[in-house]
């Protein structure tokens, strides 16, 4: 064996082991083609009689729920977004059109719309902070491996540290943001990626470090931001959900923990915190996608953000997650028909934020209660940091309204992003302003 032959040997195994671990879903096809013929529905009940036949019809086919995310919220002239088995679509439709239940087909070949969102990624650029594109879905290797990139070539701004691991042994990164200062700031949490098939979330984290550092010479706003505060941003918080999306199943929504007595996997990570745990809007069942696992903060990543939360609540005024798709921003409560004490405040951060939000591309967000606005669900994270003394909790659901879904073209990361920073800069704003929640006032939970 030649020096040549003998070198291409090794290189052969870097592509094998690059391939395995970042780019497994490239290929011939996406995913092993799983999805070639499913279809994605819009179904709209138009009375109650509607609601529970559907009820039973989406029960025997097992169908993956997009929105709402439990057969058990479903309502009437609410619509329900379900992606639907090839070898199942026939059955359906020949259901719903017996019922006389209103439906439309909303993609007809699930396959080709993930490969369209995706496509091809040899001309990705990656590694190098300076050529990292920000207009593309990155794998969790990426975007760890950017997050060491910007806490290199930042150190200014920048601080990374893990504040625990996953089930499966992953570190649970986070950056924290913002001029170093001998006295302690409040504080902004924000993570990403809590649900892991919405991949638009890691994506605006990462847009929103970005953003914040380079606009921080030049932009006023962002400078004394960073001055007066910290941004703590987690840009994957399901790591080992994140990664199972892109490596095997690409709607999947859960952690990936064991359980003992079934053979599905995972909890609902926006199920499993310690307020009103497994009651209204979460399942006790573990092949449920709300499953909310066998006891609260069952789940390492939960328990990690719980400890860190805890830890400094002190300083943290506003507690932000990223989800999609609904286009909304949501505040406590979720678990019940209530008004929060602070309401007028968090009204008004969320007036601010919507409206910050529309001036981009005109792109209109509802806001208010996730009880009203949403659906009724126990076990938030937001729940569980108001309840914890932080006066300002939201959660955001991205673009879009249904068209695409999760699957939200690259071609729209910027402006999605783009907007939802112009959000987020305002509630970061109004934080610089006193509205402190009365703690004498908070209900029992």
């Amino acid at each position: 064996m030649d020096h040549r032959s003998a070198f291409c040997i090794p290189v052969w195994l870097v592509c094998v082991i690059i391939c395995t671990n970042v780019l497994c879903p490239v290929g011939a096809y996406l995913y092993n083609n799983r999805y070639a013929g499913d279809q994605v529905f819009r179904i709209t009940p138009g009375n109650d009689k509607e609601v529970q036949m559907l009820k039973t019809i989406l029960g025997h086919l097992k169908v993956d729920f997009w929105q709402p995310n439990s057969a058990s919220l479903i309502c009437q002239n609410a619509t329900v977004d379900v992606h639907v088995k090839r070898n199942n679509t026939r059955g359906l439709r020949a259901r719903l059109k017996e019922g006389h239940i209103d439906y439309r087909v909303f993609i007809s070949n699930l396959q080709k719309e993930i490969e369209k969102q995706t496509g091809y990624r040899s001309h990705r650029k990656r590694r190098s902070e300076s050529q990292y594109d920000y207009e593309v879905y990155h794998s969790l290797e990426e975007i760890q491996m950017w997050m060491f990139d910007m806490n290199r070539t930042h150190s200014n701004l920048v601080d990374m540290f893990s504040v625990g691991k996953s089930y499966e042994g992953r570190p649970l990164y986070v950056l924290r943001i913002g001029k170093r200062s001998r006295h302690q700031k409040k504080a902004v949490w924000m993570d990403c990626g809590v649900h892991a098939r919405e991949w638009i979330g890691p994506a605006f984290c990462q847009w929103f470090v970005k953003e914040a550092i380079n606009s921080y010479q030049f932009d006023s706003v962002m400078r004394r931001l960073l001055n007066q505060m910290n941004f703590y941003i987690m840009p994957v918080f399901n790591v080992d959900g994140y990664h199972f999306s892109w490596t095997t199943d690409r709607f999947w929504r859960k952690t990936r923990s064991r359980n003992h007595k079934f053979h599905c996997r995972g909890v609902d990570a926006n199920r499993n915190w310690k307020v009103k745990w497994c009651d209204e809007g979460a399942s006790s069942h573990p092949c449920d996608d709300t499953y909310c696992g066998p006891f609260p903060e069952s789940e390492p990543e939960v328990k990690a953000v719980v400890k860190f939360l805890r830890k400094h609540r002190k300083y943290v005024k506003a507690y932000i997650s990223i989800h999609a798709y609904a286009q909304m921003l949501l505040y406590p409560y979720s678990y019940k028909y209530a008004t929060i004490p602070n309401f007028s405040c968090v009204e008004s951060a969320a007036h601010n934020a919507v409206t910050a939000l529309y001036s981009a591309y005109g792109v209109r967000y509802r806001y208010g209660p996730a009880s009203t606005t949403l659906y009724v669900s126990s076990g938030s994270s937001i729940d569980w940091a108001y309840r914890n003394g932080i006066p300002y909790a939201f959660a955001f659901e991205l673009r879009d309204t249904g068209y695409f879904g999760f699957l939200l073209p690259e071609s729209l990361i910027n402006p999605t992003c783009t907007e939802t920073m112009r959000a987020v800069t305002a509630i970061a704003s109004g934080l610089l302003k006193k509205c402190e929640t009365n703690r004498d006032r908070f209900p029992y939970i």
